[in-house]
């Protein structure tokens, strides 16, 4: 993938897309992935050598379905992904914390972040592969794992709607205070990224700014099989 990425990145609409996570929570990068490397990653899912742990999501109460964490060095693409992501998302990062009053404050580049993590005891790796099957699906949750929290990751979806699955929705909750919680899916196709915040982002109110907090996850898989590159930029304890 080498250099592919950091091209198909350069081309979007950066101001755009702020927009969009401004208004929404959530944005839809189209076509980041070639659908030859969506595969790649996929196939990935069986090679124990990749990975540090396997999750059976029935077993905790996160839904159905599983997924896997990868180990520390992280493959190449997986690895490169999750740099150029952070180097576009860190300048958004800080200035919502501005807007909430939050003082952490995010390195433009990602290494010099988990070295701050890493100082933290938040050692392991969470970018991690995911798989969804007939009737699998993943409950609304945040991916906190430890003190330090980029407050934006980015989901890559692997497989095709309509060919290789279906259902399978990507979903997302905003719960507002004093209000009704606002869902809000996002239609992905093969090789398509959705940024999205980890757990709050700010709106702007009467007031000033305020907090809302916000879920993710996955209807149920209707039929076939479900792949989903998750990039989580903090490491956990």
């Amino acid at each position: 993938m080498s250099g592919a990425l950091a091209t198909r990145l350069a081309e979007l609409d950066w101001a755009a897309i702020e927009r969009e996570l401004d208004e929404q929570g959530c944005a839809r990068l189209p076509g980041v992935l070639s659908q030859e490397l969506c595969r790649e990653l996929s196939a990935l899912y069986s090679q124990d050598a990749h990975f540090r742990s396997r999750i059976v999501m029935a077993q905790h109460g996160f839904g159905r379905g599983e997924y896997r964490y990868f180990a520390y060095p992280l493959p190449p693409p997986v690895a490169e992904a999750r740099s150029l992501m952070y180097a576009r998302l860190a300048p958004v990062a800080n200035r919502w914390n501005t807007l909430l009053g939050l003082a952490a404050r995010y390195p433009a580049e990602h290494e010099a972040y988990l070295a701050e993590c890493h100082r933290a005891g938040q050692r392991r790796p969470t970018p991690l592969l995911l798989r969804y099957e007939a009737g699998d699906y993943n409950c609304l949750h945040q991916d906190l794992y430890g003190e330090r929290v980029f407050p934006l990751q980015v989901a890559f979806l692997l497989s095709a709607p309509e060919r290789d699955f279906t259902g399978g929705e990507f979903v997302l909750t905003e719960q507002r205070p004093r209000m009704q919680s606002r869902p809000e899916v996002v239609p992905l196709q093969q090789g398509d990224a959705v940024v999205f915040a980890v757990h709050h982002r700010p709106v702007a109110g009467g007031k000033g700014y305020y907090r809302v907090n916000l879920r993710h996850g996955v209807s149920r898989v209707r039929s076939g099989q479900r792949h989903t590159l998750g990039v989580i930029f903090h490491d956990a304890l």
